[in-house]
């Protein structure tokens, strides 16, 4: 009997997954499962704090504006600074302010303004996260498995963040929502010490002439390509439309026609579950038209509002649920890909700002209109209005000749300006579906 070498048995992972790939899905797969409870846990605490629906909304608004404030900051100073440092900062931000606001909600002595710095604070760091973790991530995947490598930790984020979710509401129902907080808190600084443990030896040295500068470069690298700033300008439409349609209209309909929570509880179970399957079919699947593809598959994110206008039973809408995230999930991926192979590594931060910018910023203005949207024109008018704009925006990106001819380059280089033989191995973002599982993403494509 032949026994295997250690070096064999330390080989099992694929080549592609090499140590940084290894503790950024780590890390990341940690924070989705703390995350998805603490948002949860966060309205939970300021209901239990005598607050009403009103002061929920504030909080996760106070959360909302420092992320759109210093996005763009952050991703400058992600292309400045080692990424990895950027990382561990912030991550050490959030869980100082997650354990504040858990100690104050265990202790009885959280006020309405206490819970809403807090979250700011939790906002800003993930306003620095985010761009330098999407940098990190797309520099450290090798060209030709890159696909693949994107499905696989998008697989493990969407997993941990419905795994964290269910796992949030049951420890909220049995220990309360500080305790869920204390949770997340913990998550966080375990990432941040997986985070501190990447290897960033070979990286290329990034020189920087001044914040504003860096600012203006990583301008000229969206604006200078129609494919990029098209799609950050349509799912900045789209993460808004979709915010409204899930947080506020979802849920009375599903309050008026469904039955109640539970049944909208299993529509967006059936959306995450369609975002594993969409990551397991990118996996195999290496479409040669990278955004031609993708944004093909934005059509069906258009159906879940149309099921909620019409409205339809709650199996069929669980159906549309699924299929939207399954072809959501191809669009991430795809959208990955193509950052990973046109950007150049010293300016990916930057334009992964850019992106999340764009998809965060109309998200609180979405939410905050859906209401006089309702009042004026109707919810079920309102409803198709938002599967109209998702459909018309997604037309007007198939009109950009870029979006229909770019083309996966197998065999070649990485994209310029990324060290030959850099990090090994490889969250985040749709146009910010899914950056990494720090924070909330609307449709984060990373």
């Amino acid at each position: 009997m032949t026994i295997p070498s250690a070096s064999r048995r330390r080989s099992r992972r694929p080549a592609w997954a090499g140590r940084n790939y290894t503790l950024l899905t780590a890390a990341a797969v940690v924070t989705g499962l703390g995350n998805a409870g603490a948002l949860i846990a966060a309205a939970f605490a300021v209901l239990e704090a005598g607050g009403d629906g009103g002061d929920v909304g504030l909080v996760a608004a106070a959360r909302t504006v420092p992320l759109v404030v210093f996005l763009l900051i952050g991703g400058a100073v992600a292309d400045r600074l080692p990424r990895h440092r950027v990382m561990v900062a912030a991550n050490t931000l959030n869980c100082l302010s997650q354990a504040a606001f858990a100690a104050l909600v265990l202790s009885g002595e959280a006020r309405l303004w206490h819970m809403a710095v807090l979250s700011a604070l939790g906002g800003t760091g993930q306003a620095f996260f985010s761009p330098a973790a999407e940098g990190m991530l797309l520099s450290t995947v090798d060209g030709e498995q890159a696909g693949r490598a994107f499905a696989i930790f998008r697989m493990g984020m969407n997993g941990a963040q419905i795994g964290g979710a269910a796992l949030g509401g049951a420890l909220i129902a049995a220990f309360g929502p500080g305790w869920v907080l204390a949770v997340d808190a913990a998550a966080f600084a375990v990432a941040g010490a997986l985070r501190a443990f990447l290897d960033v030896g070979r990286t290329a040295r990034r020189e920087s002439a001044g914040m504003l500068r860096d600012l203006r470069e990583g301008w000229r690298e969206v604006a200078g390509r129609p494919w990029l700033w098209g799609i950050v300008v349509q799912f900045s439409v789209v993460n808004a439309v979709v915010a409204a349609a899930e947080s506020v209209y979802g849920p009375l309909v599903a309050e008026e026609h469904l039955g109640g929570a539970r049944p909208w509880g299993l529509a967006l179970a059936a959306f995450g579950a369609g975002t594993l399957l969409g990551g397991l079919l990118m996996t195999r699947w290496k479409p040669r038209r990278l955004l031609l593809v993708g944004t093909v598959c934005v059509f069906p994110f258009a159906l879940p509002s149309a099921a909620l206008a019409v409205p339809l039973p709650v199996p069929a809408l669980c159906a549309v649920m699924f299929g939207a995230g399954v072809s959501i999930e191809v669009f991430g991926v795809s959208w990955m890909t193509a950052l990973h192979q046109e950007i150049p590594e010293d300016k990916l931060s930057r334009v992964a700002a850019y992106d999340w910018f764009g998809s965060v910023s109309m998200v609180p203005l979405a939410t905050a209109l859906a209401g006089p949207a309702e009042s004026a024109f109707g919810r079920t008018a309102a409803l198709w209005g938002c599967s109209a704009l998702i459909v018309l925006l997604t037309v007007a990106v198939l009109a950009v000749p870029e979006v229909r001819r770019l083309r996966r380059r197998t065999g070649a280089p990485v994209a310029e300006g990324v060290v030959a033989g850099g990090l090994p191995g490889v969250p985040g973002g749709l146009p910010g579906v899914p950056g990494q599982a720090d924070g909330p993403d609307p449709v984060s494509r990373c």
